[in-house]
């Protein structure tokens, strides 16, 4: 079992700046890689941004040059750094993660963390 919660959401200013968390817990042997989606109302849920285990770093048009994905594996965590936030980034973030679990691989997600910006 693989349990993923994040932290850091909350009401910002446009212009402000937010630090998301995840950490991973359970029994699993290794995470491959992790990464953000979120949702906004009446929408789908979408990609934001993905870090892999090499370190290498994907991102959505959408948040490219405000946002930064990283992760410490020691903690087995992941954050997202948004900077210069935008009414439309509101959403609730959910973090994911594709773990080894025994003999397989499989995908997990988190309960989710709402961030509402503020115009």
């Amino acid at each position: 079992q693989v349990q993923l919660v994040e932290s850091g959401g909350g009401l910002v200013q446009a212009g402000g700046s937010l630090r998301l968390s995840c950490a991973a817990s359970g029994r699993f042997f290794s995470i491959n890689d992790m990464g953000w989606y979120r949702q906004a109302p009446g929408k789908q849920r979408e990609w934001v941004a993905r870090i892999f285990s090499g370190g290498s770093t994907n991102y959505a048009d959408s948040v490219k040059g405000r946002f930064t994905i990283s992760r410490d594996n020691a903690k087995n965590t992941v954050y997202l750094q948004m900077n210069s936030l935008k009414p439309e980034d509101t959403a609730v973030y959910y973090c994911n993660a594709n773990v080894r679990v025994g003999e397989s691989n499989g995908n997990y997600w988190g309960q989710g963390t709402r961030v509402t910006v503020s115009s």
